[in-house]
């Protein structure tokens, strides 16, 4: 029996050694990415991926966070968690977001714009996705699909499912940097890669490589697959216009040309609002 207490306390003993040698990995990670957050210098896309950065590393330490005599011992953790973060409820229902788009459709431009800037204020309380919009056509050989803004929006449609799927992390800023380009330039493979370099994703060795397509044609077997899947969604959804706006499964507003069917705003600050109001309804205690 004294054999297996003692056993017991070394792996207790141990594992708390391990929490405090994670805490201090962790710790001066965060120390280095908040120094770039605050750097006045930096750009807001940078700063945002930082943020993101930042709330990776402290899910890292979550698991052990269910040790309770361990995350006693661990006394730095309450630092880690209170500095320079949002709001994070990790038990709360995200509200979903969707935007029905075309990726070289000026309209979806426009909105990408506007809720570039609705993701500063409640990024952690949505979970935004693209949905695309555009024909199945079989006689189309290439892709199977017909784009409205020809085969390059059907390469850019792609490029930017399979960087979703495989880099959620770096999809928005990925998306942002196509678009900065021009829209007459998305879908270009060698955009692609220099987008997919900018935002930190080796392509050769990401799945999103594989999947749109090593050479960045956005052709890939699975990234083809993958679009199809939205397009059919995108129907499913009733979505027939680029760019739809979809709050928690609702259609919100529409850009067309101009501003359509947009009853509730369709400001930032609108959009920000409607999005609350759902979180709200959706973790109501």
């Amino acid at each position: 029996m004294y054999g297996v207490n003692s056993n017991l306390s070394g792996n207790w003993k141990r594992r708390t050694e391990l929490v405090d040698y994670c805490v201090r990995v962790v710790d001066q990670s965060l120390k280095e990415k908040r120094s770039v957050v605050e750097d006045g210098t930096q750009d807001s896309a940078t700063k945002r991926k930082m943020q993101g950065h930042i709330f990776e590393e402290q899910v890292k330490l979550l698991p052990f966070l269910s040790v309770a005599p361990i995350a006693a011992s661990a006394s730095r953790l309450p630092s880690i968690f209170s500095q320079n973060r949002p709001e994070y409820n990790f038990n709360a229902v995200k509200v979903p977001v969707q935007l029905g788009v075309m990726s070289r459709c000026p309209d979806a431009l426009l909105c990408e714009n506007v809720f570039d800037d609705v993701l500063q204020k409640v990024s952690n309380k949505i979970d935004i996705s693209m949905v695309y919009v555009a024909r199945l056509d079989p006689q189309e050989e290439v892709f199977g699909v017909r784009c409205m803004h020809g085969p390059e929006e059907c390469a850019g449609n792609v490029q930017q499912l399979c960087v979703a799927k495989y880099e959620s992390a770096a999809w928005w800023e990925f998306v942002q940097c196509q678009n900065y380009e021009g829209r007459n330039e998305i879908g270009n493979p060698d955009l692609a890669l220099r987008c997919a370099n900018t935002v930190g994703i080796d392509w050769e060795k990401s799945r999103a490589g594989t999947c749109a397509g090593l050479d960045g044609s956005g052709k890939g077997s699975e990234g083809v697959a993958l679009m199809k899947e939205s397009i059919k969604l995108g129907q499913k959804l009733g979505i027939e216009k680029s760019c739809t706006i979809l709050i928690n499964g609702n259609e919100v507003c529409v850009h067309d040309g101009t501003w359509k069917n947009c009853e509730n705003g369709h400001g930032v600050n609108d959009f920000v609002r409607q999005i609350n109001e759902a979180y709200d309804r959706l973790n109501a205690a």
